[in-house]
């Protein structure tokens, strides 16, 4: 696989080398224009200076030799001047001049070929004098001047071309360094080691990176910090249930009265339903820990989501359930998986906490900007300094459950976080419990309508309405 740095050279040279051939077009098309601007010139200086040099009376002059001149640039060498009289008679010519009329204009600039050769030719004229000076000079020789003088001016520039690419290479490895610096670091780092990443002298290019990398580094940690406490606290809360249950089968298995061995079992299966329920959270946590941005949302019927949930949550033979007939006509659009997981929890935590003969009620309100969604028990409440601490992960109150872990409300938070909803806890003010409300928001321009109010249902252990 080719390096960055290659790439990187490889993309900066090509770019060097299509700016260079732009440049030596540049200079050719600037040079040459230039150049004809100041042939041009002689050429028009050329032509006047022969004009005024000959007699008045339009004497023949004899043929010059340039040739016979020592010392004379090869361009003005190769000038050749023609007099013509003004009736259409050769007068005189250069030397290297060609007998056929160089051009046939009456005056100024005109090109021309003559003997398969290209001419730039200045007539000038004077009719005091009867003659048409022609002075011109083959476009080859301009185009020899031309390549002459790009060539001498691009000469030493392809000369640094191999010093440009080692400065580029250079500069490449001094400013990927740090790239490689870092490299370097996380290779040799520690498995274990989790912290920031020091990008304090390294490009702003560098800097988003070790940042992602810090942030990286950040969540990691805080997911094993999130596995050992469970893996802890698990642990812990696993250890009293399995001694109980290894206790209580060696009684049932030891006793012979067949009172104390039924005593026994309820205790056993009262040990596996509170260790069923410690796993069953154990698990919803971690699940909850993990992006739930790509699970799709569906039409939740709150009603019937919650009748499901009072069937299958045991504990209903020493409570009554109500269930406000209004939730069997409300629907959310939600992830139907952790708006249950929410429900189940909040339902549990009421059962857990209220009294024998005690009542759970579940009711249902709206206004234009949120559905409230609420569930109150008559347990003992939460004492008002610890309402904003029991949604902590395996916080347990003064008020604890020996059956509770700590984790139901913390359950319930994240999974009505994941839906857009939050969780809102209160003591009643009618009598002792808690009232524990899901403020479900809704769209600007989506009012629910309110669904009339009826006699509560309510559910009991026979589950009839």
């Amino acid at each position: 696989m080719m390096s960055l740095r290659t790439r990187l050279f490889l993309i900066l040279v090509a770019a060097t080398g299509v700016i260079w051939l732009f440049a030596i077009g540049w200079i050719y098309v600037g040079t040459k224009h230039e150049v004809e601007g100041v042939l041009d010139a002689r050429l028009q200086e050329a032509a006047r200076m022969v004009a005024s040099l000959v007699p008045t009376k339009g004497v023949a002059t004899p043929e010059a030799s340039h040739d016979a001149l020592p010392g004379i640039p090869i361009y003005e060498r190769q000038l050749s001047c023609q007099i013509w009289s003004l009736d259409g008679r050769l007068v005189a010519r250069s030397s290297g001049a060609p007998r056929s009329r160089l051009s046939d204009t009456e005056g100024g600039f005109s090109e021309r070929d003559i003997d398969g050769e290209s001419w730039r030719v200045f007539t000038v004229e004077d009719a005091d004098k009867g003659i048409r000076v022609l002075v011109g000079d083959r476009l080859g020789i301009r185009e020899h001047l031309v390549a002459g003088i790009v060539k001498g001016l691009l000469t030493p520039t392809l000369l640094i071309v191999p010093l440009l690419g080692f400065l580029i290479w250079s500069s490449l490895t001094s400013g990927l360094r740090p790239l490689r610096a870092l490299a370097r670091e996380l290779q040799t780092r520690n498995a274990d080691d989790m912290s920031p990443v020091q990008g304090d002298q390294a490009s702003a290019e560098i800097l988003p990176m070790t940042a992602a990398i810090n942030a990286l580094f950040e969540k990691v940690e805080s997911a094993r910090r999130h596995e050992r406490e469970i893996t802890a606290f698990a642990a812990h809360e696993l250890r009293t249930p399995l001694a109980g249950l290894r206790t209580q089968t060696q009684v049932a298995i030891g006793a012979r009265d067949p009172a104390a061995r039924e005593r026994a079992l309820r205790q056993i299966l009262v040990a596996v339903d509170r260790t069923t329920r410690l796993v069953r959270q154990l698990l919803a946590m971690a699940n909850l820990d993990a992006s739930h941005d790509a699970l799709p949302d569906a039409a939740v019927n709150l009603g019937a989501a919650i009748d499901e949930i009072v069937d299958a949550v045991p504990g209903h033979d020493r409570i009554r359930v109500e269930i406000e007939p209004a939730l069997s006509r409300t629907t959310v659009t939600a992830n139907a998986a952790l708006l249950v997981l929410a429900l189940r929890n909040l339902h549990e935590n009421a059962v857990e906490h209220t009294s024998d003969s005690g009542l759970v009620r579940w009711r249902v309100d709206s206004n234009a900007d949120a559905i409230l969604i609420a569930v109150e028990d008559e347990g003992p409440g939460i004492p008002p300094d610890e309402l904003q601490l029991v949604t902590r992960r395996f916080f347990r109150g003064r008020l604890k459950r020996p059956s509770g872990s700590g984790l139901g409300l913390s359950i319930v938070e994240l999974a009505l976080r994941a839906n857009g909803a939050r969780l809102n806890l209160v003591n009643r003010g009618d009598r002792s419990g808690l009232r524990a409300e899901i403020v479900w928001p809704l769209p600007s321009d989506k009012t629910p309508a309110r669904a009339p109010r009826s006699a509560a249902v309510l559910r009991f252990a026979t589950k009839t309405s």
